[in-house]
């Protein structure tokens, strides 16, 4: 008769002692992981001392009706933060996945536990729970004691649901995080989430200018009476007499937990040993053209310069930096000119808007460091330089200018002046060729290796910030060569879209024609650059 090895019982400590060693272990002898650490020790200190500050306003001012809005408020964006957060950072901290114990004989519940203190131990739980302790300082402030201690209660609650929330997300998606269209989403992700930072905090800005604040205090109420806010708001509770609802609030969370932690112990043995069958066959289409056409696009030429074009569009939806400087390109064209809106700047948003255009280009300024070494085929098959410019350039705007066209929609019916969409359109098209002519030549002259994307925060270009001083330069550059075509514009503004249009394809082939000259004479010393080392 087989024996089975019966599941061993331990305590939740050795998990915490597992997670401490596993970090030491991996900074011993890596300067890199050892700066890295200091840094994460630095931000999480900063975020701690920030967040203490800002909850502690309103007791510090005596203004609960300040509380009453920022608590749910403030609980809801740290709990989503502990939703979306673990899912960008799966595959660095290996803590992270429940397969590191799929090996351990230990009891589910043991698991669940250990891991749970184990991540409470950590630095992103230490650090919300300084912050949140803010909340317990307002509410000693604004009703004694009696109100601190249901404060810190629910302070303690509201990170166990933080822990228990995060975990069982992680636990249900752990198989799929696992794969390279995961770590692809999360990279864009995380372009969506540093690009949208700016834009944000211009539109919470306009945002809290005209807010109806009855409505948002109806909001806020609401929220804290869902598990989001619930647990942030019970020393406010008692602080204004309302003692009944604490324990309601309580229940609530706890329930929330608890549904938490059943869902969590039924996506962990699944998320320990993966799925081991499942997969499905795709089921082909049939394409009645022939191979080589079928690496074409239907309406791209027959040509060199068609091929070339096809491969650089794939390129660009494919690749994972490529697609994820579209995005944040996206991001900043369309939100920053809605966000200076909301704040009250019509000619802020058309300044804005002028920007995109010379933005765009940039993310051209190092196009052959994506390749690396892949380059060596085009030098071998010996792609002329000027095709070769003008194909990688023309797959950029297949991207590009209509997302400029939006931008100028977008700005046109955000300043109430619809009339003007072709001009801004010109102007837009102006900067970027401009851009354009600047960014090409850099391309060629300043290329350098880009470190393989393992995974989503593989995205450092590894060479300093002397490395963007090109294109930084070529951003001014296209602002201040689209600067004639603005004011020309703004005497005549008929002339916008023909003149931008004219200006901008002008300098774009002045550009170009220099690009491709340098290209033919320096590919080998282009490709020992794009080579990584």
């Amino acid at each position: 008769m087989a024996l089975t090895p019966e599941p061993v019982r331990v305590g939740v400590w050795p998990f915490v002692r597992l997670k401490l060693r596993i970090t030491g272990n991996g900074l011993r002898g890596r300067p890199a992981r050892i700066v890295m650490f200091v840094l994460g020790l630095i931000a999480a200190g900063l975020f701690a001392v920030l967040g203490h500050t800002i909850f502690a306003v309103p007791g510090l001012l005596d203004r609960p009706e300040v509380g009453e809005i920022l608590f749910p408020f403030g609980g809801a964006v740290l709990i989503l933060g502990w939703v979306f957060l673990p899912l960008l950072f799966f595959g660095v901290d290996n803590t992270l996945d429940p397969a590191q114990f799929a090996l351990l004989p230990l009891r589910r519940r043991t698991l669940i536990a250990g891991m749970g203190v184990a991540a409470l131990a950590g630095l992103p739980a230490l650090a919300t729970f300084a912050a949140t302790l803010g909340m317990v300082t307002s509410a000693a402030q604004l009703g004694g004691p009696a109100a601190a201690l249901a404060g810190l209660a629910g302070v303690v609650l509201g990170l166990v649901f933080c822990v228990a929330l995060s975990r069982a997300v992680i636990s249900a998606f752990a198989t799929a995080l696992r794969s390279r269209r995961a770590r692809d989403l999360a990279t864009i992700m995380l372009a969506v989430v540093a690009a949208s930072i700016g834009p944000l905090e211009l539109t919470l800005l306009g945002v809290l200018n005209r807010a109806d604040w009855d409505s948002v205090e109806v909001i806020a109420r609401v929220t804290g009476w869902t598990p989001l806010g619930a647990p942030y708001t019970l020393g406010l509770d008692v602080a204004a007499g309302r003692a009944w609802a604490v324990p309601l609030k309580v229940l609530i969370v706890l329930a929330a937990v608890g549904g938490l932690l059943w869902w969590w112990s039924r996506t962990l043995e699944q998320a320990m040993v993966g799925t081991a069958g499942g997969s499905r066959g795709r089921t082909g289409t049939t394409d009645a053209r022939g191979p080589v056409d079928q690496l074409l696009f239907r309406w791209s030429p027959r040509s060199r310069f068609g091929a070339l074009t096809a491969r650089e569009v794939r390129y660009w939806w494919r690749e994972t930096r490529r697609r994820a400087a579209l995005v944040t390109l996206g991001m900043a064209g369309i939100f920053l000119p809605i966000s200076t809106a909301f704040a009250g700047g019509d000619g802020s948003a058309t300044g804005l808007a002028f920007v995109v255009g010379a933005i765009a280009p940039i993310a051209l300024a190092n196009q052959f460091g994506y390749e690396g070494s892949a380059y060596a085929t085009n030098l071998a098959t010996g792609v002329p330089g000027r095709l070769e410019v003008h194909s990688r350039a023309a797959a950029h705007a297949l991207f590009t200018v209509p997302l400029l066209l939006l931008v100028a929609v977008v700005t046109g019916l955000l300043t109430d002046r619809p009339g003007d969409m072709a001009t801004q359109f010109g102007t837009l098209l102006a900067t970027y060729g401009a851009g354009l002519a600047l960014v090409l030549p850099i391309s060629v002259r300043a290329a350098y290796a880009l470190p393989d994307t393992t995974g989503p925060f593989s995205l450092s270009s590894g060479g300093g910030f002397s490395k963007t001083l090109p294109g930084l330069a070529a951003l001014f550059g296209a602002l201040i060569a689209g600067v004639p075509v603005l004011v020309l514009t703004s005497f005549w503004p008929w002339l916008g879209l023909p003149a931008g249009l004219v200006y901008g394809a002008g300098a774009y082939l002045l550009g170009a024609h220099l690009a491709g000259t340098m290209l033919d004479r320096r590919m080998p010393e282009l490709l020992a650059a794009v080579t990584p080392r």
